[in-house]
């Protein structure tokens, strides 16, 4: 029988029938991934009509109207930066003269490490990106390692180290009934974890608890990390923005260099200078020599290459013209400043508020802890009455973020806070 073009055609419909059916399998057992616990709640505020609506999950600076803020100090940057540079690639280690302006907020404006050249650092992407940027270079060149994070932490912390395939273990941090540091269980766990463990450490404005080591309990951290060959691992958010201060948010990191060791340091702009879609930050590692830090450095660019090549320039540009300029580092300093501030007025105000409605529970841990967001205590159960009965939206674990409260709804939450926990 001759072979026709009809049936040439039917053959090829066939064809096309199998490939379609194969290609669509490739996806088939994909599931749709589970919602980010902190992006879901603005998910569901942005969707709820009420006008009453109170948004204080996310952690983002807002003034006192609740609106966004661009600090002075960048948009005097960017007109500075606007039309006079050119867009091309940054070197795969970032802008040099960011890094080096970054090292000095960390390390210390007259850091002798920073002189000795001992400091493997590059730009990253945020301070995500400097997290992630660690676990790798921790995977490769300490395979057989495990990272020790707070109970609990900032969530990301787990997604970060475990897609980097780094096994992780957890160390005790916060004390639900004295809504503070479980120093005793902290230092015991420190003191149990097998010599020359990695360990994470939030510098300062510890999130999600807003709960901080005093000065005499990170120096007796930072002992026992040298007594245990530990390797301190900072996660610096947001120097600055937690007391208005950032030498002073830099203190636990100072007393670690103090007492000799050495340590990794990730650092960000997104908070305490507002620059949260620039994804700018810093990764460094503080090295026994010039010649290790070189050595390091390069590996770490070498683990950046596949990722993302090399970091976007715009938002390394508005932070090195500020901190290398010293009248817009002044400002900058300044601004932050207020912003630091109006966190710690609304800390007060939101306390003063439930001690005036009569609460029977104690309030005290609200103008204690420090940072964006306060571990209020609440249970999940409470948190849904919020959202159900009063419009006002948070991570079900309790976390408020202290920036979305303003002066114009702090009543409003406050009454909403008393009406669901007076009876606990």
């Amino acid at each position: 029988m001759a072979f026709t073009t009809a049936m040439a055609c039917r053959l090829i419909g066939r064809k096309s029938v199998i490939g379609a059916r194969s290609m669509s399998s490739w996806w088939r057992n994909v599931e749709p991934a589970p919602k980010d616990p902190i992006l879901g709640v603005t998910e569901a505020f942005l969707a709820d009509p009420s006008p009453d609506k109170v948004n204080v999950g996310v952690g983002a600076y807002r003034d006192d109207n609740g609106k966004p803020v661009v600090l002075e100090c960048v948009r005097e940057a960017e007109r500075r930066i606007a039309g006079k540079l050119n867009m091309e690639y940054l070197p795969m280690g970032g802008s040099v003269k960011m890094v080096e302006e970054t090292l000095k907020l960390a390390y210390g404006e007259n850091s002798e490490f920073i002189k000795d050249k001992r400091i493997a650092a590059v730009q990253s992407l945020s301070g995500t990106g400097a997290c992630r940027l660690f676990a790798d270079f921790q995977k490769r060149f300490s395979p057989d390692s495990q990272i020790y994070i707070p109970v609990p932490t900032w969530a990301n912390h787990h997604n970060i180290w475990r897609d980097a395939q780094v096994p992780q273990r957890t160390y005790h941090y916060y004390h639900p009934e004295s809504r503070g540091l479980n120093f005793a269980a902290l230092m015991d766990d420190i003191k149990n974890a097998p010599n020359g463990s990695f360990i994470l450490l939030h510098a300062c404005a510890h999130n999600p608890t807003g709960v901080d080591p005093s000065e005499e309990e990170w120096r007796e951290i930072s002992h026992l990390f040298k007594v245990k060959n530990h390797f301190a691992f900072f996660d610096m958010a947001y120097q600055g923005f937690a007391s208005g201060d950032p030498e002073r948010d830099a203190k636990s990191i100072r007393i670690f260099l103090e007492d000799g060791h050495h340590i990794g340091i990730a650092q960000s702009y997104a908070k305490n200078m507002g620059l949260y879609g620039q994804r700018v930050g810093c990764l460094s590692v503080l090295c026994e020599n010039e010649k290790q830090a070189v050595a390091v450095k390069s590996q770490l660019q070498q683990l950046a290459r596949p990722m993302y090549s090399n970091p976007p320039v715009h938002g390394a540009l508005i932070v090195s013209t500020i901190l290398g300029d010293p009248d817009l580092k002044k400002l900058w300093l300044k601004e932050v400043k207020v912003m630091a501030d109006r966190i710690i007025s609304m800390r007060a105000s939101l306390r003063e508020n439930l001690e005036k409605l009569g609460s029977p529970l104690s309030w005290k841990h609200i103008t204690k802890q420090i940072g964006m967001f306060c571990y209020s205590g609440m249970t999940p159960e409470q948190v849904d009455r919020l959202t159900k009965e009063y419009h006002i939206y948070m991570t079900r674990n309790g976390r408020i973020s202290m920036a979305g409260i303003t002066t114009g709804n702090v009543g409003y939450l406050a009454n909403a806070i008393h009406e669901v926990t007076k009876s606990a």
